[in-house]
């Protein structure tokens, strides 16, 4: 595949992990990176100063050991504290600063920050051209995430996208929902494409892209530059492998041996455990674990098991016994297991009910 760069700053591919509140921390990313992903960005970061120094933000900011290019993604309503987040994270060693114009969560819309900016045209711009000023003195390139407009009848995305190449915003990402959309429905790529020929900037296409084929067909038809992972990476870091070696060579690769699953999991674990120790570390597990095994035979009773554990050492010790002994039950992972179901392109193309 062929290299990609967002303003200097080269990619090693095209096939990019999401920003997800509370699961792209940095030993997620790591892991995904480590799996065949050209590029991830952080969790959201906010910009509010009054809570940069609170550990949930300093946990988010967290890059250390981490390969570059080191981006993060801020998140506010006014230009001027957004410009002030990103000299911040600039002065912490982000690399690319992403702005957040696509989160749908209420708690963010309703201070009508993430995907509510979109209602509001002028101060989305006026926030994007800030960012990419005050970044511009280190040298940082600005890029944006959003979806495809507020509603049905309010999709804007490619008004924007022309709006935001103007003042400088280097690549975009965009979401094929709408933000009254969520998560339910389907993502449709017909916005994704006309947001495509609008700009000359990389364009990334996000939503439902859940295997190898569905990566193929989102890219040959709206011709974005690359593509980005969200939830199908959940439990299944290993998508990007599959997607990249599925791209270069037509063919699938065989599902992950039971036994690396087993040493990827424990490793990702104890670097979970490390950012965030045993509390928060133990419980905040839990969905990871669940996520990996999920349709794995006793995940379920597992799963349960392991929600009552409060110690690190035993919630390790209990994922590495189960995952020896289904080893001696099975070489690799059942297809089932190592890839999520797929809405086929056609099925999904314009489709947002």
């Amino acid at each position: 595949m062929a290299a990609l760069r967002i303003g200097h700053i080269p990619l090693e591919n095209r096939l990019f992990v999401a920003p997800m509140a509370g699961v792209t921390d940095r030993p997620f990313r790591q892991l995904c990176k480590a799996l065949g992903a050209g590029y991830a960005v952080s969790e959201m970061v906010t910009s509010r100063k009054d809570l940069w120094n609170s550990l949930k933000t300093s946990r988010r900011a967290n890059h250390e050991g981490e390969p570059g290019p080191i981006a993060v993604q801020i998140a506010g309503t006014d230009a001027e504290m957004m410009a002030d987040a990103a000299r911040y994270n600039v002065e912490r060693g982000a690399q690319i600063i992403d702005i957040n114009m696509g989160c749908p969560a209420k708690k963010v819309c309703n201070k009508w920050a993430g995907s509510a900016l979109m209602q509001n045209e002028k101060l989305a711009v006026e926030i994007a051209e800030a960012v990419v000023e005050a970044c511009a003195p280190a040298n940082v390139p600005v890029t944006l995430k959003m979806r495809t407009g507020w509603s049905d009848d309010h999709k804007n995305a490619e008004v924007l996208a022309r709006a935001f190449e103007g003042v400088g915003i280097q690549m975009l990402t965009v979401h094929g929902r709408t933000r009254e959309q969520g998560y339910k429905g389907f993502a449709e790529y017909d916005t994704i494409a006309a947001v495509k020929a609008a700009v000359r900037v990389p364009v990334v296409a996000n939503g439902d892209i859940t295997s190898p084929e569905k990566a193929r067909d989102v890219l040959a038809y709206t011709g974005a530059d690359a593509i980005m992972v969200g939830r199908a990476a959940q439990g299944r870091p290993w998508i990007f492998r599959e997607i990249g070696h599925f791209l270069a060579t037509g063919e699938h690769m065989a599902p992950p041996l039971v036994a690396e699953l087993r040493r990827l999991l424990l490793d990702h674990l104890q670097d979970h455990y490390r950012l965030y120790g045993e509390g928060t570390g133990v419980r905040s597990a839990r969905k990871h674990i669940a996520w990996y095994l999920r349709s794995l035979p006793g995940g379920e009773t597992l799963r349960q098991h392991i929600n009552t554990i409060e110690d690190c050492g035993q919630q390790w010790q209990a994922v590495a016994d189960y995952l020896e002994q289904l080893a001696t039950q099975m070489d690799r992972l059942p297809v089932a297991a190592a890839a999520s179901d797929a809405q086929p392109l056609e099925e999904s193309a314009g489709h947002t009910a």
